[in-house]
């Protein structure tokens, strides 16, 4: 079986040189390690995407030469343990970074690695006081130019300073069972640490979804605070028609229905039959009747679902308001997003032809970006008077706090 630093080693191997997903390639590759090597491998593989920047300015310090990709990202292993990981030993991170040499096949770097981390070690440099924020917050100048020229200097800090910050998990009780003090005594009952926070709960320990009897009993679901207060902004009644049209993973369309007390009904839509199939098993999971699953296109109108009292135009984005739970976003050229408001607004517009008059529509991203959102809204009233614009919110991240956020809300007149 491979060590858990060549599982990292080759997790990160295809996600800086080839784009791939870290979250699906960690659960891919390191599903046959133990449990205590899985969590290694995630920390080791999430904090050297987090930290890339910084560890690049740290190696750059102490390496002289140029030297192939992949001994660049065994350096940044290395130096990630040594910086970033107090559990492991100077001379454990040293010595075995310096083996993973052999197995990742750059046994001929060997002694370069060695003597590089060795002055990386014996060198240590103050990353909370270097002044260029691209390297102290391991984020491209570019990300942080749009963030203050959108929201201003204190809010862009704001932001990068939850960058690389652990985030908040927060559970949502079930109402058609219990409230938020009766799941607190359920995960307590668990020997999960948790607190309220407003309605729902934010979780204070470490949590197994896997092995927790409260979740498989349908009593909560796992959603951001963000997210489950825009749900709450639809304020859906008992007996509505609701459309969600780009539900999956399906946690504001849990949180609607349950907030219509199983009456009414919910249409959970999305485009990938696989992420459709998760809502269906989470619906069944919580109890939830009242939501039906299709497979919907939401650019294209489907003349098969009903008019609606409600939806949710959550839609497909760049994602910068995730970055702390998605560290690789950060790294996403700004041109590569330049083409999302248009389908964003393509799918509010065809949203919006199945709400009924005096209805509400909720528009929605995780980003922080004016153009895929404010923008988006404000070319729809524009040209689409037949609607309002109710209001509109920017969550920036916290480190207790949601994730970051938008949201507007849209009646029909």
């Amino acid at each position: 079986m491979k060590s858990a630093r060549l599982c990292a080693f080759e997790i990160l191997d295809g996600v800086i040189r080839n784009n791939a997903y870290s979250n699906i390639a960690v659960d891919k590759s390191a599903r046959e390690l133990s449990a205590a090597d899985r969590a290694f491998v995630s920390q080791l593989v999430f904090g050297v995407i987090e930290r890339r920047l910084t560890l690049e300015y740290i190696v750059s310090q102490f390496l002289t030469q140029r030297t192939k990709p992949k001994v660049k990202i065994i350096l940044y292993i290395g130096a990630y343990q040594l910086y970033y990981m107090d559990k492991v030993p100077a001379s454990a991170a040293i010595n075995e970074t310096v083996k993973l040499c052999t197995d990742a096949g750059a046994e001929f770097f060997k002694p370069l690695v060695n003597a590089v981390l060795h002055k990386i070690d014996k060198n240590r440099i103050d990353t909370d006081s270097i002044e260029n924020e691209e390297i102290r917050y391991s984020c491209p100048q570019s990300l942080i130019n749009m963030w203050i020229k959108q929201y201003g200097g204190e809010a862009a800090k704001s932001i990068l300073e939850t960058l690389n910050e652990k985030p908040p998990v927060f559970a949502v009780p079930n109402t058609l069972f219990l409230d938020s003090d009766e799941l607190i005594y359920e995960l307590m009952l668990e020997g999960v640490e948790c607190e309220k926070a407003g309605d729902i709960v934010k979780i204070l320990s470490p949590l197994n979804i896997a092995k927790s009897k409260s979740f498989e009993r349908g009593l909560y679901h796992i959603e951001d605070m963000s997210s489950y207060l825009c749900a709450m902004a639809l304020g859906a009644e008992e007996g509505d028609t609701v459309i969600d049209v780009c539900s999956a993973p399906g946690g504001k369309a849990f949180t609607i229905a349950q907030s219509m007390n199983g009456k009414g009904k919910v249409y959970a839509l999305d485009i990938h039959p696989h992420r459709v199939e998760l809502i269906k098993q989470g619906a069944e999971r919580l109890s939830l009747s009242n939501i039906i699953t299709a497979v919907n296109d939401a650019e294209k109108y489907n003349s098969d679902l009903p008019m609606a009292d409600k939806i949710i135009c959550d839609v497909p984005c760049s994602g910068f308001g995730v970055i702390r739970r998605k560290p690789e976003i950060r790294y996403k050229e700004l041109d590569s997003v330049k083409d999302l408001p248009e389908l964003q607004y393509n799918i509010l517009l065809t949203s919006s032809k199945y709400l009924k008059a005096s209805g509400r529509l909720i528009y929605s991203t995780c980003t922080l970006n004016k153009k895929e959102n404010e923008k988006v809204v404000e070319r729809f009233i524009e040209e689409n008077p037949g609607f309002v614009l109710v209001s509109t919110n920017t969550v920036i991240p916290s480190k207790d706090g949601g994730d970051g956020f938008f949201h507007a809300v849209i009646e029909k007149v």
